[in-house]
């Protein structure tokens, strides 16, 4: 549920991906320095990870100054749906990631070998982590002020990047007291979660540029706004879809038949206000008909 009005979202969003931008290059940096002391995979695992997570932010940070740009004679329903195409970017990444860590851990496994300066690689993931910690924190409170599916791609990457850094320094003191060869192993088990987070993202982002509708939980507050007006006679045709920030709601509204032409706008537009009261920032597109009139109505629209 977004709970701030469209100027501060926007700020909101602007100031998460520059956070995220920072954040990633600042962990790249450190992960180089500890990945090179230690020779560690699943070290190597996490900082091919952060170098994602900078791809990838700068495309949402790129992605969302162009989805918060106005409509206008080419785009008449906005730019939003350039937040669901770096979310599909953001998912092709992290597979990707995965796929080349599958790859260099199996090639470990097969030739185990001792890690150095393991306090070193321990030290910059806690590091990692406070700094992830931040960051989700603060991606968490823009995504409940804007509902952005952009941050909330960013925002379950970085979550799955909590779990590599805790991984990754289990790996590291099992395989400085023990077999090398959990080192790999544990590189392994982060790439398969890796692959999950790619897929909830992607699915997300499919979702949102196939113009699936609303949560069933939004459709029928819509319909309970509807059948809330004393003049109303029903609802039908209940069509909505979500691009960016803004959500598209068009709907049938049912009213008596014998009423004037400016009796039914006025009905329409308080429908409509009272929508926008529990929708802000929603598109709201209202045809008035009879409740009379008999007409055919695909199958799937309520």
């Amino acid at each position: 549920m977004v709970t701030s009005s469209p100027d501060k979202s926007a700020q909101l969003m602007r100031m998460a991906t520059y956070a995220s931008t920072g954040v990633a290059l600042v962990l790249i940096l450190t992960k180089t320095i500890a990945w090179m002391m230690t020779d560690s995979v699943s070290l190597l695992a996490t900082l091919i990870d952060s170098c994602l997570d900078a791809a990838a932010s700068i495309l949402n940070l790129l992605a969302v100054r162009h989805a918060l740009e106005p409509a206008d004679k080419q785009h008449r329903f906005g730019h939003g749906k350039a937040e669901s195409l770096a979310g599909l970017g953001q998912s092709t990444f992290i597979a990707g990631s995965a796929l080349f860590l599958c790859f260099e851990a199996i090639g470990r496994m097969s030739h185990p070998q001792p890690l150095d300066a393991v306090s070193v690689g321990i030290g910059v993931m806690l590091f990692s982590i406070l700094a992830t910690l931040g960051l989700v924190f603060f991606q968490q409170y823009v995504i409940r002020q804007s509902g952005s599916t952009a941050i909330k791609a960013d925002h379950l990457h970085y979550k799955t990047d909590l779990i590599v850094n805790a991984a990754v320094i289990l790996a590291l003191i099992l395989a400085s007291y023990g077999w090398p060869g959990f080192d790999p192993v544990f590189a392994i088990a982060i790439a398969g979660y890796i692959f999950f987070s790619a897929w909830e993202i992607a699915r997300e982002a499919l979702d949102l540029l196939m113009d699936r509708e609303l949560p069933n939980e939004r459709r029928t507050r819509i319909k309970e706004i509807v059948h809330a007006h004393p003049q109303t006679r029903g609802i039908h045709d209940l069509r909505t879809r979500k691009s960016g920030m803004t959500e598209f709601i068009q709907l049938h509204l049912e009213l008596d038949g014998d009423l004037t032409l400016m009796q039914a706008h006025a009905i329409a537009d308080d429908v409509e206000n009272r929508i926008l009261a529990e929708f802000p920032g929603a598109e709201v597109i209202i045809h008035e008909d009879p409740h009379e009139l008999i007409e055919p109505r695909p199958e799937f629209l309520p």
